[in-house]
């Protein structure tokens, strides 16, 4: 089986960045998928990965956690899909990512393909989706459910990937969403999503809110530097607010800083289901379904902005590259890998 990993940490344009290396072939374990890899998307997370990378491997590292492809066998106790069925997902940080021809995931944390999507459309989707999803409606216990409402969410970084999903996921249970981009095109790029203003995160977010006319917001989810935002974000939520982040702490937040206002904090890392073996992991396989329903409704749409075409080791350079520049917006894609 084909594959692409890396061996050590390089540059993306070093020409050994990625390499194509080839696996034994895959054996699905009692609840696994075995899934031809159709089209993968890229995420901050695989750059972090393979940064991550100490000196030389000897088994290359295989990176990617985005996928939509084709179920071609299953484990002796799966229930959820069969073989033919059309997949998407992100797996989990504690197996082989799926830049490879075929992938070994479990059956929990796999929804049936949007059937109005094309692969690469489907792909931009599981994990910023899934972060999104458990953002709003679990951490911040917004109702998933469509409804009346005059509650704020702020989101902290609009036009990436979960910022994406979160627009059109909290717009559709109702909230007002103020989004943060610094760009025309980022800022274009969340309204057409469904964010009611853009403000500038490089400004003062309270200063900027306060030219809104809005004093403080029920809800914040910061998908940026968590630190850099801690003191603004307890100055801005409201009294018994809810604030989630994403991003990893330099160094320990002042808590006290929300005692007065008995604010609630918490994070979310989506591949702590699948990582812990929760009794909850199917709830992602749920999730993913209902979100595709809502796809093919037309109430949430793709977040796919660019694709790289075929998956290889130039490509995949590429889309690591354009991830570290720190101007995506939406989602890249790569199609599967070239036969």
């Amino acid at each position: 089986m084909k594959a692409f990993g890396v061996s050590q940490f390089l540059p993306t344009g070093h020409p050994d960045c990625f390499a194509e290396c080839f696996l034994s072939d895959l054996s699905p374990g009692q609840r696994d998928l075995q899934v031809q890899v159709r089209a993968v998307s890229v995420n901050p997370i695989d750059c972090k990965m393979r940064a991550s990378v100490q000196g030389r491997l000897i088994t290359p590292k295989i990176l990617g956690w985005d996928v939509a492809g084709v179920v071609t066998a299953v484990g002796e106790r799966v229930t959820l899909f069969k073989p033919g069925d059309d997949v998407y997902y992100a797996g989990s940080i504690a197996r082989q990512g799926c830049n490879s021809e075929y992938h070994l995931v479990d059956e929990r944390i796999v929804g049936h393909k949007p059937r109005s999507l094309s692969f690469e459309e489907s792909a931009a989707l599981p994990l910023t989706t899934i972060t999104a999803w458990e953002s709003l409606f679990e951490r911040l216990n917004i109702s998933p459910e469509p409804r009346s409402s005059d509650a704020t969410l702020l989101i902290i970084g609009g036009a990436g990937g979960v910022g994406s999903m979160a627009i059109q996921l909290a717009k559709y249970a109702g909230l007002r969403v103020i989004a943060t981009a610094s760009r025309d095109v980022s800022r274009q790029w969340c309204m057409q999503l469904g964010a009611s203003r853009c403000v500038n995160h490089h400004g003062d977010l309270r200063v900027e809110l306060e030219r809104l006319g809005v004093s403080a917001v029920d809800y914040i989810l910061c998908l940026n530097d968590t630190n850099h935002y801690w003191q603004v974000m307890a100055d801005v939520i409201k009294p018994q607010g809810n604030i989630c982040a994403v991003v990893s702490t330099k160094e320990p937040p002042d808590l006290n800083l929300l005692k007065n206002k008995s604010v609630t904090f918490a994070w979310e890392f989506m591949f702590t289901k699948a990582l812990h073996g929760t009794d909850d992991m199917v709830s992602q396989h749920r999730l993913l379904n209902r979100v595709a329903q809502l796809v093919d409704q037309g109430i949430v749409k793709t977040t796919m902005t660019e694709h790289l075409g075929a998956m290889n080791a130039v490509n995949l350079a590429k889309a690591h590259g354009r991830l570290e520049s720190g101007k995506m917006v939406g989602k890249l894609v790569l199609s599967g890998v070239e036969s």
